[in-house]
């Protein structure tokens, strides 16, 4: 059976829905849906260009492990990474709000939403992450509420992720 998720920034109350990657991405698609709801402060990527994230602590008992790898996301990718201490430096930006001092392991779930990204960071190289899920309705909606995080501003707006209902 197919699953489904919802992407949604609440704020500007804007949802897209995306089909789980079972079949690509068993291991991870499986982490991600166990671990549902999941919900944070939204941050726009710097490095790759059109990304927007949340990063949470993390959920699953064991690390899924590299799988359906990509460092050139497509529009409607959703991609899973694993941090381990990399975001401490003050230099990236974060404040508490993101959870870096109080966990080391951290997960963020990433939402591409337009062309052209890359995923290198200058001070570690090319960051693959794991592609779970394609964003299969909203994308459209999402990509302009994405381009307002960029230009408006990411405080106050929060990223989450839940299991969609079925049809």
């Amino acid at each position: 059976m197919t699953r489904y998720l919802t992407i949604t920034l609440e704020k500007r109350g804007v949802t897209a829905r995306a089909r789980l990657l079972d079949d690509e991405a068993p291991r991870t698609a499986e982490a991600v849906w166990q671990a549902l709801p999941q919900a944070g402060q939204v941050f726009h990527g710097k490095f790759a260009r059109n990304e927007i994230y949340a990063l949470v602590p993390a959920f699953a008992a064991e690390e899924p492990g590299p799988e359906n790898q990509t460092v050139t996301p497509i529009p409607g990718d959703l991609c899973y990474f694993t941090f381990e201490g990399v975001l401490d430096n003050p230099a990236y930006g974060y404040d508490a709000s993101a959870g870096t001092a109080e966990n080391r392991l951290l997960i963020d779930l990433a939402v591409f939403y337009g062309r052209n990204n890359l995923l290198i960071n200058g001070d570690v190289g090319w960051v693959p992450g794991n592609v779970f899920a394609t964003i299969e309705e909203g994308l459209d909606e999402l990509a302009a509420a994405c381009q307002d995080v960029w230009m408006g501003g990411a405080r106050g707006e929060t990223l989450s992720f839940a299991r969609a209902e079925t049809d």
